[in-house]
């Protein structure tokens, strides 16, 4: 079974059990719906907790969620630094030109004109729109804004991305 990251444990909150979140979903209210199932990853590598949410509050920057069964903070105190992942057979279909993180990773950007740029290797989020950090063979990294001036065609059957290199956008 392929697990996909939905956020990061980075502290617990409070003394009823609560875990601060930070996301790394589109999706955070999908995701963190009440009675849904995530694994807890350690980052001791063991195998992975399967917690069933119980609740779902936003606080400034973060999500904080309760699981059921992990009622008090000693309860929740080793999953500081834990991955939360979601489960293949919980992702949905997306819309038209709606990609998920894990389709866009790794794929091979190339030119129009077909030459090759780098591969993708991070998704960094504005707040407009998407920027993928793009990494050549040799030299510094790309950012490549994923707007509909650049980004032409993806395929993530080929794991091959399209883009018209505009002026300035590769210096």
């Amino acid at each position: 079974m392929e697990w996909y990251n939905v956020g990061k444990i980075v502290n617990t909150h409070g003394i009823w059990g609560e875990v601060r979140v930070i996301s790394t979903t589109d999706f955070p209210d999908e995701r963190y719906q009440v009675g849904n199932e995530l694994g807890l990853f350690k980052t001791d590598g063991s195998k992975p907790i399967i917690v069933k949410i119980t609740s779902h509050r936003k606080h400034k920057n973060f999500d904080l969620l309760t699981f059921e069964g992990y009622t008090l903070l000693k309860d929740v105190e080793a999953f500081r630094d834990a991955t939360l992942k979601v489960s293949e057979k919980y992702l949905t279909e997306l819309d038209e030109n709606e990609y998920y993180y894990h389709e866009i990773i790794d794929c091979t950007v190339i030119s129009t004109e077909g030459e090759t740029i780098g591969t993708v290797t991070e998704i960094l989020q504005t707040g407009a729109n998407d920027v993928w950090t793009v990494q050549p063979s040799k030299g510094k990294a790309h950012y490549i804004p994923y707007i509909e001036d650049v980004v032409k065609k993806i395929d993530v059957d080929k794991k091959e991305i399209t883009i018209e290199v505009l002026e300035g956008l590769l210096s």
